[in-house]
C-alpha cells in the first residue's frame, strides 16, 4: 500500500512538473520569512472630556496630553501597549450673578465679586491591544487603527465658586467635590496616519476616543471647603455637590457665621459619618467619563527581517534573479541645509551613461528603483547651476536596504525667488519681463514670469541691486535689494513680490508719495522715484501717451487751487520731461479742489494728513482717438 502510494505521488509530481517545465532539479533554498517590524511613538494633542453630569453651573474644559506607543507588526497585523497622561481642569459657568437684598423692598443686587478656586484633573490610561495597518507599497505612508483596553485613572477636580456682596459676606454659588485618585477599567479606540521620511523615522497625526467604564466615584475630601474655613479639618461631615437656590442645610465656618450649603436633586447632600446615626447614607455618585483628542508626533521604526529554515523545494532550473535597490537621493543647500524642490536629477552608469532623470518632490527628494548592484554616478542641476554630484558603489547595496545620497547646491550666490502679481491683489501675472540690474557694476539680467508670475535669479554676495517688471500696459513697482544684509551661511533664498499696476487706458492710477506741502507746487524729494517709476514705464512702453493730473486740498479758494494744481501737475511734467521723455508724450493737467478722495471739503474740520491725502497727482494713459 506504501509503494503504491509513493508511485501515485511521484507520478503526480513529475506531471505537475511537466506542465510547468521539462527539467525540475531538487536544491536546498532559504525561504525568506516575513518581515517583522517594532515601531516606537511619542505624541502630544490636545483632549476633549465629558462627564455624564447634570451639574448646572460646572462645566469641563479640554487639556492638554501626552504618550507613548510601542507596536509590534506582522506584516498588516500587531500588538500595541500605550500610556497617556491627560490634565484638564473645572470650570464656572456662572455670568453677571446676583441675589435678592433682606431689605423692606426685595431688591436684585448684582455681586461685587466672582471667585473660582479649583484643582487641575489628572488622568492617566495604561492598556493594550490589537492594532491593524496599510502600508503603501514604497513604505512612506502608513495607516493604523488599534483597539485597546486597560486601566486608566483619575484624580482631580475640586471646584469651589464663591461670590461677595454689598455688604461683604460672601455666599457659596456652586461647589463640586471632584473625585480622588482611583483606578477603572478604561477602553481606547485610536486611529493614526504616518509618513516616513527616512526608513526608520516618520511623523504622524492621529485621533482617539477614550472611555472609563463603571463610573468615576466623587471625592469625600472636601480639600477646598476645609482650607476655606467652611468645613472643620476632620469634620464627619461631607459635601459631594451644591448649587444656589435648593433646599438649605447650614454648615458652620471657621469664623462662627452660618453659610448655606443646599441641595441636590432635592436630597441632603451634608452626611454625618459618625456610626449609628440616622443619617449616614452616601450620596455620593459615579460619573461616567470619555474623552476624544487629537494628536501629533514622531515615529521610529526598527527590526531587520528574519529568515525562515531551510526547506527543500522543488524549483525550475532557471537563471537566478539578481536582487533590485532604490536609491534616495535629496538635493540640498551646502551653506544652510534648506532644501531644493523642482531640482533636476540623473542617475549614471560607469560608463557615463544617464539611465534616470527625475526632479525632486516638495521635500527635495527623488528616488531611483529597479536598480542591480553597480558603481553609479548622482548629478543635479538647480536654477542652471550644477550641483556637487555623489557616487553609490556596487559594495553599498547590502540588506535589502535604500540606499540615501546628497547632491549640494555649493555655489556662493543668493537665489532670489520672487513673483509678480497686480497691486493690492494675490492675482499673478505671467509673461512679465522682470529686469535686475547691477547698480554697481551696470549689468542687468532678464527673466520672464511663468504661469504662476514665478521667476528667479542668481545674485551675488555684498552687491546693490534694483529689479522692476516689464509688460505692456503694467506700471511696475521698482525694488531695491542689498544682499549685503543678508548672510549666505544662513540664506539661500531672497524672497520678494513685485506688485504691478494695469495701466488701462482712461484708468487714473494714483502715484505713491507724490504729495505737496500746502500752497507749494515744487517736487520733494520724497516724491522722484515715484516719478521715476512712471519714467521706466514710458521707457518700456515708447507709443504710450499720458495724463498727469494735479489735485490740491480744499483750503484757499477755488480759484486759487485750481492755479496751484495747474503749477504742479507741469512741475512732474518737467521733471519727467528732464529724464529724456518727449513733452508730446506727457499732457499735465490741474483739477484744484474737484475731485476730493475724502470729505474734507470746505467747511469741514479735518487733519493735516487727511488733507495731504487730497494733494497728490495721478496719472492715467490717454485713450487713442
Amino acid at each position: 500500500m506504501k509503494t503504491n502510494f509513493k508511485i501515485i505521488l511521484a507520478m503526480l509530481l513529475i506531471g505537475m512538473g511537466f506542465q510547468n517545465t521539462k527539467a525540475q532539479v531538487s536544491k536546498v533554498a532559504d525561504k525568506v520569512a516575513q518581515k517583522t517590524e517594532w515601531q516606537f511613538s511619542t505624541r502630544a494633542g490636545y483632549d476633549f472630556p465629558s462627564y455624564k453630569e447634570d451639574f448646572k453651573y460646572i462645566d469641563y474644559k479640554g487639556g492638554v496630553m501626552g504618550g507613548v506607543s510601542i507596536n509590534h507588526y506582522w506584516k498588516w497585523f500587531g500588538l500595541q501597549t500605550d500610556f497617556d497622561y491627560i490634565k484638564n481642569s473645572p470650570k464656572s459657568n456662572i455670568t453677571d450673578p446676583f441675589y435678592i437684598s433682606n431689605t423692606a423692598t426685595a431688591v436684585a443686587e448684582p455681586y461685587t465679586d466672582l471667585t473660582v478656586t479649583k484643582n487641575d484633573i489628572t488622568r492617566m490610561f495604561v492598556g493594550a491591544g490589537p492594532s491593524f495597518r496599510h502600508l503603501s507599497k514604497n513604505n512612506k505612508f502608513q495607516a493604523e487603527l488599534s483597539l485597546l483596553a486597560g486601566l486608566g485613572t483619575i484624580d482631580g477636580g475640586e471646584i469651589l465658586v464663591e461670590a461677595k456682596r454689598k455688604t461683604g459676606s460672601v455666599d457659596v454659588l456652586t461647589y463640586h467635590s471632584g473625585w480622588d485618585k482611583q483606578n477603572l477599567l478604561a477602553g481606547k479606540g485610536q486611529a493614526r496616519f504616518t509618513y516616513f521620511f527616512n526608513q526608520h523615522w516618520g511623523i504622524h497625526a492621529g485621533a482617539y476616543y477614550m472611555h472609563y467604564f463603571g463610573g468615576a466615584q466623587e471625592s469625600a475630601k472636601n480639600e477646598i471647603l476645609v482650607s476655606k474655613g467652611y468645613l472643620a479639618a476632620g469634620s464627619t461631615q461631607q459635601v459631594y455637590y451644591y448649587e444656589a437656590g435648593t433646599t438649605a442645610t447650614q454648615v458652620q465656618t471657621s469664623g462662627g457665621q452660618n453659610n448655606t450649603i443646599n441641595a441636590f436633586n432635592n436630597q441632603q447632600i451634608i452626611r454625618d459619618n459618625r456610626p449609628g446615626t440616622a443619617n449616614s447614607t452616601d450620596l455620593r455618585q459615579k460619573i461616567d467619563l470619555s474623552s476624544i483628542a487629537a494628536f501629533g508626533g514622531l515615529t521610529y521604526r526598527f527590526g531587520p527581517s528574519k529568515k525562515a529554515p531551510k526547506e527543500i523545494v522543488e524549483e525550475t532550473k532557471i537563471a537566478p534573479v539578481e536582487k533590485k535597490y532604490c536609491i534616495q537621493t535629496t538635493a540640498k543647500d551646502k551653506f544652510t541645509n534648506e532644501i531644493l524642490p523642482n531640482t533636476d536629477v540623473s542617475i549614471k552608469d560607469s560608463k557615463g551613461i544617464v539611465l534616470k532623470t527625475a526632479k525632486t518632490d516638495a521635500f527635495g527628494v527623488v528616488q531611483f528603483c529597479d536598480l542591480l548592484p553597480n558603481d553609479y554616478t548622482i548629478e543635479g542641476m538647480y536654477n542652471e547651476v550644477a550641483l556637487e554630484g555623489n557616487t553609490a558603489k556596487k559594495s553599498e547595496f547590502t540588506n535589502d536596504k535604500t540606499l540615501i545620497k546628497d547632491v549640494l547646491y555649493a555655489d556662493s550666490n543668493f537665489i532670489i525667488k520672487g513673483k509678480a502679481v497686480i497691486c493690492n491683489t494675490n492675482i499673478a501675472i505671467d509673461g512679465v519681463t522682470i529686469v535686475l540690474k547691477n547698480n554697481q557694476s551696470a549689468m542687468q539680467k532678464n527673466s520672464n514670469t511663468n504661469q504662476k508670475g514665478e521667476f528667479s535669479f542668481q545674485a551675488l554676495q555684498n552687491t546693490n541691486y534694483s529689479i522692476y517688471g516689464k509688460k505692456e500696459n503694467y506700471l511696475s513697482q521698482t525694488m531695491t535689494i542689498l544682499t549685503k544684509d543678508y548672510d549666505r551661511n544662513k540664506t539661500l533664498f531672497i524672497q520678494l513680490e513685485i506688485c504691478m499696476d494695469a495701466a488701462d487706458c482712461g484708468t487714473a492710477i494714483a502715484l505713491k508719495n507724490i504729495h505737496y506741502d500746502l500752497g507749494k507746487f515744487f517736487i520733494r524729494e520724497d516724491a522722484k522715484p515715484e516719478l521715476d517709476r512712471l519714467v521706466q514705464f514710458m521707457n518700456d512702453n515708447p507709443a504710450v501717451k499720458v495724463e498727469l493730473s494735479s489735485h490740491t486740498d480744499s483750503r484757499a479758494s477755488n480759484a486759487y487751487n485750481q492755479t496751484l494744481s495747474q503749477y504742479r501737475a507741469d512741475a512732474a511734467v518737467d521733471y519727467i520731461t528732464s529724464q529724456g521723455i518727449s513733452r508730446a508724450r506727457l499732457t499735465g493737467k490741474g483739477y484744484g479742489e474737484s475731485k476730493l478722495l475724502n470729505r474734507c471739503a470746505d467747511g469741514v474740520e479735518c487733519s493735516e494728513v487727511e488733507h495731504q491725502a487730497n494733494r497728490r497727482t495721478e496719472v492715467k494713459v490717454i485713450c487713442p482717438q
